[in-house]
């Protein structure tokens, strides 16, 4: 996969992507990311890639003439490689939420080119070259560069090859659709915290059994929204009724406890 980014701040790439399994991935020529800093592609002697909106308001926004002919420049650079025109992502606020799902779709691709924005907003034409646009949630940051960097860890360490153990990404939380299981390593037991003994007793079939009931169990109790849009089987369904009794019973207990404990305090 080829990774174009259009961005002021091409170094905030430097080590991030660089290093770890990224890193990695770059070395060993799985992935090949390119950081062009659309400054470079201005037409004015004073290098703007900003402007006052017409019409008024307050803040710059992002000319459209710089990073559309930066965009020329590595498509045909791109193309060049051999890599066909992909997917043009721009990070913005008003784009979709970026989940699990979309990185899954997007690690599909032989070529993503993500534009970061900053100030105000952009010049509207500018999406005349956009094919998505996201988000990573209901808040606002200085820059485009954070959030496509989530995005191209979250993409590329899907691509086979990138991480060591493929069934690693199809396991962890939300490619499965839920939360992952509490898990452990040794010692048994370490400063009163034990493990639980059903992991060590050898048996797959219980084994699986507990990891199933307690990543619905993580679930249910951080993250309740994902239960509601998950096709439950009729054993998870069952585990689901075992771990909702089993938290009334604990919150319940918690009750009496605070109960008895004001009592005894009066």
């Amino acid at each position: 996969m080829r990774i174009d980014v259009l961005s002021l701040f091409p170094e905030m790439f430097a080590v991030p992507m660089h290093d770890s399994i990224i890193g990695k991935a770059i070395e060993n020529h799985i992935i090949d990311l390119d950081v062009t800093n659309f400054r470079e592609f201005t037409t004015d002697k004073h290098r703007h890639v900003d402007d006052y909106p017409f019409g008024g308001g307050a803040g710059m926004l992002l000319q459209a003439q710089p990073i559309l002919d930066a965009y020329d420049h590595t498509k045909q650079t791109a193309e060049a490689a051999g890599y066909p025109k992909g997917k043009v992502i721009l990070m913005d606020p008003a784009g979709k939420p970026f989940k699990q799902h979309d990185a899954e779709e997007l690690s599909h691709d032989d070529h993503l080119t993500f534009i970061c924005g900053h100030y105000e907003g952009y010049d509207e034409r500018i999406r005349s070259i956009v094919t998505d646009e996201y988000s990573l949630g209901d808040f606002v940051l200085t820059g485009g560069e954070l959030p496509s960097m989530v995005m191209i860890d979250a993409i590329t360490r899907l691509i086979p090859g990138v991480l060591g153990n493929h069934q690693s990404s199809v396991e962890e939380s939300f490619s499965t659709g839920l939360l992952e299981e509490p898990q452990y390593t040794r010692p048994a037991e370490f400063r009163g915290m034990k493990v639980p003994e059903v992991l060590m007793n050898g048996d797959h079939k219980k084994i699986a059994l507990w990891n199933q009931k307690e990543a619905l169990r993580r679930t249910y109790l951080r993250r309740p929204d994902l239960i509601d849009h998950h096709n439950l089987t009729s054993t998870q369904k069952k585990l689901l009724a075992d771990v909702r009794i089993e938290e009334e019973e604990k919150q319940a207990a918690k009750d009496t406890d605070k109960k008895n404990t004001f009592t005894d305090d009066e």
